[in-house]
């Protein structure tokens, strides 16, 4: 079953990068008392999520966080190493939070895991973003077409202007 608005995330870890190298870190440690966007992709460095998906939220991030988002978050089954280096060859270090879900317990816990082995990747996170309010979905946009539709920085930022206002 797929998570949804109202739904708490998972109790799962991620690799992050720290000073001290790559640590796991428990969802609750990133989540709790904090208001994050978070998008998924499939796989760092593929065409769509390197040319279209992470480069709007690079553009969108002085916009996203003057709307009170503490932290922006990227997801993707991909290990720390990959999403390290994409961090950096995409100049989004300092900005947006590499989650490395390296195994895809995330993606499994959502239910927001796709079967890409057609394409040769395996297991693989679906294409969305969220916006997540001390470990609750608030909102969830979850691409069922290739390429970014619902999943943007537009979206997320409509939406976050709409909770503003409500």
């Amino acid at each position: 079953m797929t998570i949804k608005p109202g739904d708490r995330l998972p109790a799962v870890d991620f690799t992050v990068t720290t000073a001290d190298g790559p640590q796991k870190m428990a969802a609750d440690v990133i989540f709790s008392g904090r208001k994050v966007v978070l998008f998924g992709l499939p796989g760092a460095f593929t065409p769509t999520c390197n040319m279209n998906h992470l480069p709007g939220f690079l553009l969108a991030y002085d916009d996203i966080k003057a709307q009170g988002v503490d932290i922006i978050a990227c997801t993707a089954v991909n290990d720390i190493h990959v999403m390290k280096a994409w961090g950096k060859a995409t100049e989004s270090e300092g900005k947006i939070m590499m989650l490395a879900d390296g195994n895809g317990e995330f993606a499994r816990a959502t239910g927001l895991e796709v079967d890409l082995s057609v394409a040769g990747m395996g297991h693989r996170s679906k294409r969305y973003s969220m916006i997540v309010e001390d470990g609750v979905v608030k909102t969830l946009n979850v691409e069922t077409e290739r390429g970014v539709n619902v999943s943007g920085a537009e979206t997320i930022m409509q939406q976050l202007k709409e909770r503003v206002g409500a």
